[in-house]
């Protein structure tokens, strides 16, 4: 496919304008550029400037018949590729020489139905697992190497913090207080949270003996006089094979950062399957981390405090994206509910008797 040009130059300088300008993380960078790509390989490189109602509509189509690894792509997906093309083309409409080709009211049609776009942007309770699910795993772990003392602690750590995994790829040891249990995720030491939020926050005491893991840890660590600058979790160090042509298992870390999260996801995944249970990916952790947290709560200040204590500026974030039940869930909850005890006064005759004088 012959490559514009003109799209390329134009392109290079909304990039720009979302990295310098804006600030978005290179993550959200690079999901506008695919959505770019998509639009491109369906009108195969033709002028943005050529973009109309009808071509938007024929995108949306082609779009749905798009498949991904043998499927069909979500309703959810689509809506985020289309929303990063709304984004896209309303800042292209402002930019010189495409103000009188592109209107505002044809950008519109880059969008789903309400009723697609209501499924797209609805709520998927996600499966996590309980505490007695994290107990077992890192208890599955048979110690015999450093690289099991800190497979163990990295399990338990995830489930006492509520860490987003890339906070745990790149936390140092100095900001994590071991007689206070207080970790101090703290974007200028390097730690990678979301937003780059600083976000002190102290270890929920599920279990103690998860949490001994987590200690032992930190003591290993300062015995072999990792710095307050090295990682908290470090990665293995690789070792060569006999003629260096292979690499042999790792039995030891080694104080260095991990690049991606991608090890950490392999970690969890490996020791679930040596332990013969169900895989839970790290961030599914949070998840159950805030489960956990929310139903020990008795009061509202103990539910700010557990919102706080995950970076949440609003208790209402924490119940939107974590406080919803799986159906399983749900039904239980509802099951155990005393109806037949008094409660909040629902009789509504009742009610506009007592406050008649108030309609």
């Amino acid at each position: 496919m012959k490559i514009n040009v003109k799209n390329e130059l134009i392109k290079r300088k909304f990039f720009r304008r979302l990295r310098e300008a804006e600030g978005l993380a290179e993550a959200t960078v690079n999901c506008i550029e695919k959505a770019i790509a998509l639009y491109e390989d369906f009108t195969k490189n033709a002028d943005y400037a050529k973009l109309n109602p009808d071509k938007a509509v024929a995108f949306k189509k082609w779009l749905q018949k798009r498949e991904f690894r043998g499927t069909f792509l979500s309703l959810s997906t689509q809506h985020g590729y289309l929303r990063y093309l709304v984004k896209f083309f309303t800042w292209l409409s402002g930019e010189p020489g495409y103000k009188s080709k592109i209107a505002i009211d044809t950008i519109a049609y880059l969008k789903l139905s309400r009723k697609d776009e209501r499924v797209a942007t609805q709520y998927t309770p996600r499966n996590f697992p309980a505490v007695e699910y994290v107990r077992k795993l890192a208890d599955s772990i048979n110690v015999i190497n450093e690289i099991d003392l800190r497979d163990r602690a990295l399990i338990a750590f995830a489930i006492l913090s509520g860490a987003r995994d890339k906070a745990l790829a790149t936390l140092p040891l100095g900001c994590f207080n071991e007689e206070t249990l207080v970790i101090n995720q703290n974007p200028r030491a390097g730690v990678e949270t979301k937003f780059a939020k600083h976000i002190p926050t102290t270890l929920f005491l599920f279990d103690e003996k998860l949490l001994s893991y987590v200690t032992a840890w930190v003591q290993h660590l300062r015995s072999r006089e990792f710095g307050s600058q090295d990682p908290l979790f470090p990665r293995s160090k690789a070792e060569h094979g006999e003629n260096s042509l292979s690499f042999l298992p790792a039995q030891e870390v080694t104080p260095e950062y991990w690049k991606t999260t991608g090890r950490i996801r392999q970690i969890f995944k490996r020791r679930a399957e040596e332990a013969n249970l169900p895989y839970f990916p790290p961030h599914t952790f949070r998840h159950s981390a805030i489960e956990s947290a929310l139903r020990s709560c008795k009061n509202g200040a103990e539910i700010k405090a557990v919102s706080q204590n995950f970076g949440h500026e609003h208790v209402a974030t924490t119940f939107s994206s974590y406080g919803n039940y799986d159906p399983v869930t749900l039904s239980g909850i509802i099951k155990h509910i005393d109806f037949g005890k008094k409660g909040i006064n629902t009789n509504i005759n009742t009610n506009i008797n007592n406050n008649k004088d108030t309609y």
